[in-house]
């Protein structure tokens, strides 16, 4: 496995922007383009410079290296501007159609398990719209923001409001994970709130609606309600139960036994008296009220509520009580959208703009809570935060850093359409993020030692990234025996291999001679090569390829390399089921790693980069990350020890070629 790690970083030249090993002709390409890119971008420093500064940042933000992304033909085109999403396009229009001098924006999670990769955008979007205008927008417009002498780390008008209206699915560790999880990305929300704050206020508003004839207490089934909304299929007529001709006295009086406990679960429930005959579903007589199946203790208030109000009902008139300007969601609530202005216009004064942007999808992978519970129940996965698993929890222990996933979002940009994304598009972002973000050191996967007869220890100095020199240096100490990957050695050469073979010479990275292999013996039992002897090959001729190594008493590290967890596009479509569709390769776990000692050095100065959340406070595992030099990102994982180093591969150095490792 180790092998094919490194089999195809392992070319001719050392590319030393990217890390990669690449042949002669393609690395004078790349230097070309690289020269004219540089060339193309001084005749043009006299352009705009758009909100925010050069970088087009929105100031008291940071969204790490700004992205450049290849072309149709893999040529790089010029970084990101990291507030285009907010600039341009969908949401540009929305802030068109509602200008504000203040704009009051919220994330409203449920609370029934951890955030994923889909909730990033709806996070990225929210926070990110009322910071762009409240910083930009406002005081270009010569209206200064609210928050004008605050600290510019502390964002006052965007919110976050726990949906906290199912009891019997909630649990305090999701209410605090996804509290975590926002300020790691960078965000500090003006004011964290809950729906259960406003649970009397909402409760008096559905008296109120019943006194105004809009609402009624139903006892029909789930069956019952399917007929009266048509059928199945929609072909029948669509007609109110008889439960909607009851008076108001007698609905409020439903209703306050409902409160009470008069009622078992789904005995009854409250019911939006809207309009049957539009063709929107969500004015169907939607739900108001429910009565909780399990009836387990609110999270907040314990015991004191038996009935608990629906999403449709509680999230418009929350947003209406916290002065919320622009409600964004995505758009599986298209249709909501009439509700929600029907509902605040009968019951409140402030009206909020609701507007929905496209859902972010990810191939290839699974995202439901349901079937990820049950991954974890048959020991399929760790837990919640496997690296294999796309929640955020998951990713942040992948080590993937915020920065980088905010730049990814920004890269998608935001439209109306769903956005189905293939893992290997946005593990690209993620590779480009971290190129010039993280050092680089040496890591070697399946270790062989090699002596070499004639050297001399010594200490030399190189650099921890050749693309940003206030990264600094570290110490590198050649000793006489090295360890190289077992896959840089072959006991029979040929002319298409260009690493080390008997009688072969090679580049150390970083050293001044190239070896020569003299010798190797071998493992009776199997067969295995157990020590490489070389020289120094002092010739003066240039060697074909370098490769990685490192010093003898280098610290052990376990390394764990994952792959997709399922091995199709859709796992929920496969033959059999998602189980069925199960990858027995998706981690590889390699014992008996060797990194070079600097990675304690690189260690004790995390976090890399330093940016968004992880820019001050406790620096967690995951903050540590480096690029393995010809194999690919790394991060610490949660299961290191002082005395054991545990390392997760964020990504590999470049594209997985799709054979199994």
């Amino acid at each position: 496995m180790a092998d094919s790690v490194t089999e195809n970083t392992a070319k001719l030249q050392l590319d030393e922007e990217t890390g990669e090993m690449v042949s002669k002709n393609e690395l004078r390409k790349r230097l070309h383009k690289r020269a004219k890119k540089t060339a193309t971008a001084t005749r043009t420093t006299s352009a705009v410079t758009p909100p925010g500064g050069a970088s087009g940042a929105v100031p008291g933000t940071d969204t790490g290296p700004a992205l450049s992304t290849p072309d149709v033909k893999g040529a790089d085109v010029p970084p990101i501007d990291p507030n285009a999403m907010f600039t341009r396009g969908f949401l540009a229009e929305v802030y068109k159609l509602c200008p504000s001098k203040e704009v009051v924006t919220r994330f409203p999670p449920g609370v029934n398990g951890y955030l994923h990769l889909g909730h990033l955008k709806a996070i990225a979007i929210n926070f990110g719209f009322a910071r762009y205008h409240i910083m930009v927008v406002g005081q270009s417009s010569g209206t200064p923001p609210a928050n004008k002498n605050r600290p510019r780390t502390l964002n006052i008008d965007h919110q976050c409001r726990f949906d906290d209206t199912n009891p019997d699915a909630e649990k305090a560790e999701f209410f605090e994970a996804i509290e975590d999880t926002i300020r790691w990305l960078g965000f500090e929300p003006s004011k964290i709130t809950y729906a259960s704050d406003y649970f009397q206020r909402m409760y008096d508003l559905a008296e109120e609606l019943i006194k105004k004839g809009k609402a009624y207490v139903c006892h029909c089934n789930e069956t019952e309600t399917k007929l009266q909304r048509g059928g199945e299929d929609g072909s029948t007529p669509r007609y109110r139960c008889e439960h909607a001709n009851q008076d108001v006295e007698t609905n409020l009086t439903k209703f306050c036994g409902m409160r009470d406990g008069e009622y078992e679960p789904q005995a009854a429930w409250l019911r939006m008296k809207q309009d049957i005959e539009n063709p929107n579903p969500q004015m169907w007589d939607i739900a108001a009220y429910r009565i909780p199946k399990d009836q387990k203790p609110h999270y907040r208030t314990g015991t004191r509520w038996r009935i608990y109000p629906t999403y449709d009902f509680a999230h418009c008139l929350c947003d209406s009580f916290e002065g919320i300007t622009h409600s964004l969601c995505s758009t599986e609530f298209v249709m909501s959208r009439e509700s929600y202005e029907w509902l605040n216009r009968l019951l409140v004064g402030h009206q909020p703009m609701q507007r929905e942007f496209g859902r972010l999808n990810l191939k290839g992978t699974i995202l439901s809570k349901r079937i990820l519970r049950s991954l974890i129940e048959n020991n399929l996965v760790r837990g919640w935060d496997d690296p294999r698993l796309y929640t955020l929890k998951a990713i942040r222990r992948r080590g993937i850093p915020p920065g980088a996933l905010l730049s990814f979002i920004n890269e998608l940009g935001v439209t109306t359409s769903q956005t189905s994304i293939e893992i290997k598009r946005f593990e690209q972002s993620i590779r480009r993020y971290l190129e010039t973000a993280v050092p680089r050191l040496m890591l070697v996967l399946d270790p062989v030692p090699v002596v070499i007869e004639d050297a001399e220890e010594q200490e030399l100095e190189a650099a921890l990234s050749p693309k940003d020199p206030q990264m600094g240096s570290r110490k590198l100490r050649i000793t006489k025996k090295v360890y190289i990957d077992r896959s840089d050695f072959r006991e029979v050469d040929s002319k298409d291999y260009f690493r080390l073979a008997p009688g072969k010479t090679v580049g150390l990275l970083h050293m001044s001679w190239p070896i020569k292999a003299v010798s190797f013996t071998k493992d009776e039992t199997t067969g295995a090569v157990m020590e490489i002897r070389a020289a120094y090959d002092k010739s003066g001729k240039k060697p074909k390829t370098h490769i990685h190594w490192v010093s003898d008493g280098s610290p052990t590290a376990e390394v764990r390399v994952h792959r997709p967890l399922f091995k199709s596009d859709s796992p929920k479509s496969a033959v059999g089921g998602f189980m069925n569709d199960i990858n027995p390769d998706s981690e590889t776990i390699l014992p008996n790693a060797l990194v070079e000692p600097a990675f304690f050095e690189v260690k004790r100065r995390a976090p890399w980069p330093e940016a968004e959340g992880e820019r001050s406070g406790e620096v967690r595992p995951e903050s540590v990350r480096f690029q393995g030099m010809r194999v690919g990102y790394f991060a610490v994982d949660s299961d290191s020890s002082e005395e054991k180093i545990v390392l997760n591969r964020i990504v590999a150095l470049k594209e997985d070629s799709g054979k199994t490792e």
